[in-house]
């Protein structure tokens, strides 16, 4: 824990209503990124459409609405570690990842302002937004027919996260997205019809301009105490994973002259790794960031019951023995709802949405016709 992090969660701050902690945009590191988002914006010929930004709980675009959510936590550094101490997982960790959030809800933005989930190019394309939005959703890691921008293969939860993840590929300046996408029909012609649609809509007024503010932080009563507290800790994996365990570290442990070895504990090892694994299997795979955090805490702690160790000199055998490991369970509990293949998916997982994205969009209450509008769904989490 960092010398910062510690002082701020010692202080009463930590305690206090966030609203008191008085955070805003203006005069914090998120003022010149957005700054540069909207020069992007403007390089695109996008003039007409101007989003309001403001702090929330997470990134997202409440339906209906041109209004950005940034996750209050990127508002200052000290919150921003404590924020990957509780969580262990930053969606905005640096310039270039805040940036490409952006791009994302901005394509939420665009798809509310001009209604273009009206559009039947759109539904042809993308689905119908009124189909439901499921928040477990299982991917189908290197799908040919999506773009890929945010981690997790996000474009496939949902049709408003595909048409909210193809915008962001086509924002991105300098991306030769014809290019890349050549090979790939399905998400290049998304991607020419966000191209085309954009030429068309650039010089037209938004037909919706509401601003209602989701979540602001500076109507939020509770504390980050209390935020933290409140955040359901994932369900461990049943027992049945000390084998795997041993088979990684037992054949490591065995040296010609163990006297002459030094040795380390596994599950220091595992949680040296937590961090960094739960964004590149989330990346990949689309396992939830804190279900490989829940994952990887159970596998540290057998590995202490199991009193497993390995020699310094095999750290690096011992690394990737860990994360394929890991990488193999996130791949089962994605496909099949479970870590241990024999295992029956719940019920309620069984469907699989069609796209996905990051923090914040609708999670719709919509109604199931794909020619009507949607009502403004229950949350406004889209990234």
């Amino acid at each position: 824990m960092s010398t910062a992090s510690r002082a701020f969660r010692e202080s009463n701050l930590f305690a206090a209503p966030i609203r008191d902690l008085k955070l805003a945009i203006d005069e914090t590191p998120l003022a010149p990124v957005i700054d540069g988002f909207l020069a992007e914006l403007k390089a695109k010929g996008i003039t007409q459409l101007v989003p309001r930004f403001h702090l929330s709980t997470e990134w997202g675009v409440p339906f209906g609405t041109i209004v950005i959510g940034i996750p209050f936590y990127l508002a200052r550094p000290e919150l921003t570690e404590l924020h990957g101490e509780e969580i262990g997982h930053i969606e905005g960790l640096s310039r270039d990842d805040i940036l490409r959030y952006l791009r994302h809800e901005m394509g939420h933005v665009v798809n509310y302002a001009y209604k273009l989930f009206d559009e039947e190019a759109w539904v042809k394309l993308f689905g119908s937004i009124t189909q439901p939005y499921l928040e477990d959703y299982r991917p189908q890691p290197f799908s040919r027919r999506y773009v890929r921008h945010l981690p997790g293969w996000y474009a496939q939860k949902h049709p408003d996260e595909d048409w909210a993840e193809t915008f962001a590929v086509w924002m991105t300046p300098g991306k030769n997205w014809r290019g890349e996408y050549a090979q790939l029909p399905t998400a290049l012609a998304k991607l020419e019809y966000c191209d085309q649609t954009m030429a068309r809509l650039n010089a037209q007024p938004p037909v919706v301009t509401a601003t209602d503010l989701d979540e602001d932080v500076g109507e939020l009563s509770y504390s980050l105490r209390d935020f933290y507290g409140n955040i359901a800790a994932e369900n461990e994996p049943a027992a049945g994973l000390d084998g795997d365990l041993r088979a990684i570290f037992d054949d490591l442990a065995v040296v010609p002259d163990p006297a002459a070895e030094e040795t380390r504990p596994a599950s220091a090892l595992i949680r040296r790794l937590e961090r960094p694994l739960m964004a590149d299997v989330f990346r990949w795979t689309g396992h939830f960031p804190e279900k490989t955090r829940s994952l990887m805490r159970h596998l540290a702690q057998r590995a202490d019951a199991l009193q497993q160790v390995y020699p310094t000199s095999s750290e690096t055998e011992a690394t990737v023995g860990v994360t394929i490991l890991v990488t193999s369970l996130a791949m089962n509990h994605v496909h099949r709802g479970s870590y241990f293949p024999e295992s029956q998916p719940p019920a309620d997982e069984v469907a699989t949405p069609l796209a996905s994205p990051p923090a914040s969009s609708p999670s719709p209450d919509l109604s199931p016709s794909p020619s009507s509008s949607p009502e403004p769904p229950s949350s406004s989490a889209s990234s």
